[in-house]
Parts: C-alpha cells; sequence; structure tokens
C-alpha cells in the first residue's frame, strides 16, 4: 500500500509539465544536427546518463532542498554564470528520457515511481519560475524562444560598460580568439556535447543593436574528473562575455542554450564586448579584465592561451581513455548538467555528482554503438511503442498519433496501486581516476568542505531579506526611495562608468554616458 498519496491537481499539473517538455524536445531533437562523434559514443553515453539521472535526482533533489528551497538557489543562480543556471532546463528532459526508456523495456509501469516525478518536475518547476522571475515565464519556450532573465541595473552595468570594438582592431580580435578557443575547449570538456555553455538574451540597446550574454562553464579544475591536474592553469571555472551585436536580431535563443538571429551572427557584427567571472561564492558576476581597453584586451589573450594549453592536455588524455572511461564522462557530463544547485546549496558530494549508480551501471552491456544510436533516435522522434496514441491524435510539429513523454495515468486516483519511487542513492562506481580534492573557485582552490561552507556562510545581496523581493515592478513604483537606490548602488559598486549612479537611469542615459566617453 502506498503511504504517500497524490492529490488530482498534482498529477494535473506534472501531466501538464510532461508535455510541455515533450512538445519541446521533439522541436529541440529534431531540429539538431546529428548526435554523434568520432571520438565520443555519445548515444550510448546519453542512455546511460539518461538512467542514471532516473535512479539519483529524486534523492538528491531532496537532499539538496533539505539545505536550501529551489526558490532560493534559483534566485541566487539569477545573477551568476554557473551551469545550474544557464542549463537547468536540460534536467527533466534526461530525467523523463530515463523513465521512457526503462517503460519500453518493461523495466517500469506508468504507474511506477509516480512521487518521485511529481517532486523532480515540482522542483524543476519553482527552481525555473524564480530562475526566470523577471520575464515571468518558465522556460525560453514559453517566451517565443528568448530569456531576459537579468534585471535592469544588471543589464545597465552590462550596457554601460561595454568596450566598443571592430572588425580588425585588438580587443575584437582578442574576443574573438578568445571564444572560438573557449567554445573548443568548452565542446571537448563536455565530451563532444555543448553542455559547457550557454545563451540568454537578447536584451535591447538601441533600435539596431541587441545584447546577448555568453556563459562558460566548467573550464577549470573543478567538479570534472578529467579536469584535475589538465586544468590546472585555467584560472576561473566560469567566465561570461557580454556581447553587443548590431544589425543583427537572435529571433530564437532555445532551452538549450543555441541560437538563431536575422541576418546569421557573425564576427564583424560584434561591437562591444565585456567580461566577468563567478560562482556560488560571488556576489553577482565580477568584472574580470574591465578596467581598460588594454586590461581587457591582455585578458582576452591571457585565457586563450590558457584554454589552449588545456586543450592541448585534455587531448593527450582522452587519448589514452578505453571506451568505457568515454562512456563514463560522457554520462556523467549529462548527468551533472544541474549539479551547481549543490554548490549553490552548499550540499556538493563528489560521490553524489561524478558516480554512476549501480542500477544505471546495469545496462552498460546493453550500450554498444548501434543500439545506443537506435534507441536514441527511436526516443527522441517519439518511435518507440510506448510513444504511440490513437490515430485521431495530432502530435505538435508531427501532426501524427503520437506522444514524446508517457503522461501518469489518473487511474491511480480510483485506487489503482503505484510505486512512490526510486528510493535513496545507491553506491556508485566509475571508471575514471577518482576527483581530486581540489575546486577552483573565485576565492582560490578549496576543497570541497571548505567550498561548501563558504557557499553556506553569506547570502548574495539579491537574496538578502531586505533586498529579495524587490522585484522590477516594485522598483517601478518605488525608483526615487533611498532602499531602491541602494540596491542600484551595489549593483553598480564594480562598474567602471555606473559605480554611485544610483537608480533612476534610464536606457538613454546610459547611452548618453557612453557617448559622452567616446563609445
Amino acid at each position: 500500500m502506498n503511504t504517500n498519496p497524490v492529490n488530482y491537481a498534482q498529477l494535473l499539473e506534472t501531466n501538464n509539465l510532461i508535455q510541455c517538455h515533450g512538445d519541446e524536445n521533439y522541436w529541440l531533437c529534431v531540429t539538431r544536427t546529428v548526435q554523434e562523434s568520432k571520438l565520443f559514443p555519445v548515444p550510448a553515453y546519453m542512455m546511460l546518463s539518461y538512467a542514471n539521472c532516473w535512479y539519483r535526482y529524486p534523492a538528491l533533489f531532496r537532499k539538496v532542498e533539505s539545505f536550501m528551497s529551489a526558490e532560493e538557489i534559483g534566485d541566487r543562480a539569477r545573477h551568476i554564470g554557473t551551469k545550474c543556471a544557464s542549463l537547468m532546463a536540460y534536467m527533466p528532459d534526461f530525467y523523463l528520457f530515463g523513465r521512457e526508456w526503462l517503460l519500453n523495456m518493461g523495466l517500469l509501469k506508468p504507474t511506477d515511481g509516480i512521487n518521485d516525478i511529481i517532486y523532480v518536475l515540482d522542483f524543476w518547476k519553482r527552481f525555473q519560475l524564480a530562475y526566470h522571475r523577471n520575464d515571468g515565464h518558465i522556460t525560453n519556450r514559453e517566451f517565443g524562444h528568448r530569456a531576459q532573465l537579468l534585471p535592469e541595473r544588471t543589464v545597465q552595468v552590462f550596457h554601460a560598460d561595454l568596450y566598443d570594438c571592430a572588425p580588425g582592431d585588438e580587443l575584437h580580435q582578442a574576443a574573438h580568439g578568445f571564444m572560438a578557443a573557449a567554445s573548443q575547449y568548452a565542446f571537448l570538456v563536455a565530451c563532444e556535447s555543448r553542455i559547457s555553455l550557454n545563451n540568454h538574451g537578447p536584451y535591447k540597446l538601441d533600435d539596431h543593436t541587441e545584447l546577448l550574454v555568453r556563459d562558460f562553464v566548467d573550464l577549470a579544475e573543478g567538479d570534472l574528473p578529467w579536469l584535475d591536474d589538465v586544468a590546472a592553469g585555467v584560472e576561473h571555472n566560469n567566465i561570461t562575455v557580454t556581447m553587443a551585436v548590431k544589425d543583427c536580431h537572435f529571433h530564437i535563443v532555445d532551452d538549450w542554450g543555441s541560437f538563431e538571429a536575422e541576418p546569421e551572427f557573425s564576427a564583424d557584427k560584434l561591437v562591444g564586448v565585456g567580461l566577468y567571472h563567478s560562482d556560488s561564492l560571488t556576489d553577482g558576476r565580477v568584472p574580470l579584465g574591465m578596467g581598460s581597453r588594454g586590461e581587457l584586451t591582455a585578458t582576452f589573450q591571457r585565457l586563450t592561451g590558457q584554454v589552449t594549453e588545456a586543450t592541448n592536455k585534455l587531448w593527450l588524455r582522452i587519448a589514452n581513455w578505453s571506451r568505457d572511461q568515454m562512456l563514463d564522462a560522457g554520462a556523467i557530463t549529462y548527468f551533472a548538467v544541474c549539479k551547481d544547485v549543490a554548490h549553490i546549496a552548499g550540499c556538493y558530494d563528489p560521490d553524489d555528482w561524478v558516480k554512476i549508480d549501480e542500477r544505471a551501471e546495469h545496462f552498460r552491456p546493453l550500450l554498444n554503438d548501434e543500439y545506443g544510436r537506435d534507441i536514441l533516435v527511436a526516443l527522441c522522434t517519439a518511435a518507440n511503442p510506448t510513444q504511440q496514441v490513437s490515430d485521431y491524435v495530432m502530435m505538435q510539429h508531427a501532426n501524427r498519433g503520437a506522444r514524446f513523454f508517457t503522461p501518469i495515468p489518473y487511474s491511480v486516483l480510483a485506487g489503482e496501486p503505484y510505486t512512490a519511487g526510486v528510493g535513496e542513492v545507491h553506491a556508485g562506481t566509475t571508471k575514471l581516476p577518482e576527483k581530486k580534492d581540489c575546486y577552483t573557485t573565485s576565492r582560490g582552490k578549496l576543497t570541497i568542505a571548505d567550498y561548501n561552507r563558504a557557499s553556506r556562510a553569506a547570502p548574495p545581496t539579491n537574496v538578502a531579506p531586505e533586498y529579495r523581493f524587490l522585484g522590477e515592478t516594485w522598483l517601478k513604483y518605488h525608483a526615487n526611495t533611498p532602499l531602491a537606490d541602494a540596491l542600484y548602488r551595489r549593483e553598480q559598486r564594480t562598474s567602471r562608468r555606473l559605480k554611485d549612479k544610483g537608480a533612476g537611469l534610464s536606457r538613454a542615459d546610459i547611452l548618453a554616458l557612453r557617448g559622452s566617453a567616446g563609445e
């Protein structure tokens, strides 16, 4: 007898979230290029990660919430450029893919794990609503494929502090060189996937210019065991580049961090840049090399050298890996896409996030290249038996009788037996070397115990009791109050142009300030 009753409202909401994820996942999957690699067994490691997500996420999120609520984590994540901040949208997809795969193998019934499913999606929903608080949506899809996450005061600082650049000048070349090198490095760090970089925006700077914010994450010695020693020379784990782009509209910035622009975004359209770093210990994004144009140029060049050296070392390490090690690294990359919720909450444990649960490990023998490819394609195109529904149904984007993810049966409310969940995290295993107890942070290299302690020690400004609930609507009607002014001054404290300007500035004021400085 299940001792964890569920109600109709919970099932209605959970099934709605399942359906919304399915609709968007189908579109994101079929508009992607092939999900294969000549080096990594990508489809196979994706499938292993999905099983790991199914078995581990429920207990890990409950552990996280014993330290900090999903809503507060979302509020904190909004102001930093870490993996959970930018890539949390992936999490339910991976979890639900794991469920759908197990359903197709006959190892689960639709009535299994119901309390877990409700909880995982509710955790995600609460995080997302807090993270997207400023644009009032739960996903980029809901906002027409855009994400305007940041409050006015943050965008004003980014806008004011941009350094103008143009094709051919030293800063433009340095910025473009860094982003090219960092993108290549991030792709390899993430086992030839895009999970170490993300974009959000656009934000309108003027009638012809938009701001896109790009986060590069997990670049240094940190959570990923394969970066131990290899990335010892990379100064910062998370780097944000702010990009002003002229005569180019980003009409899609999707939930998987990709974008499309009209006309196509190219290097010649980049007209301004800024550079920042952040983690769970910083009070927002911290300027990096922003003291002068020359300093910023030199910083981009120095960071390019660091990631280039780390790329070369990482290639040498991966060249000696077995297929099982590649499988583990890729599966951990996908599974741990939301690991930074534990860093923000101050309860990160590498055994939780960089190991394969023994229950997921049972599926390894199945995952040769052919099966991994074929089952992933079947899942991503809604071709499996569990994904078929009535012929009268017209699936979104496909107009055929299919449903991407299986909903929870409402019959459990009428007495049909069901199970609550998968239980606690089981022992984990890895074919990779054990993680070294060394984590690159904004306060230097720390042990995980010190890192967790520091994360719990002091809340950032945006979640301080006096500021946390001062949203854009409150500020609109209280812009002339001392409290609003204090909040803006806190945001401006490291700005080279806006320090102590306070509240009340408009976009026109920022443009005038830049114009008076010759930018």
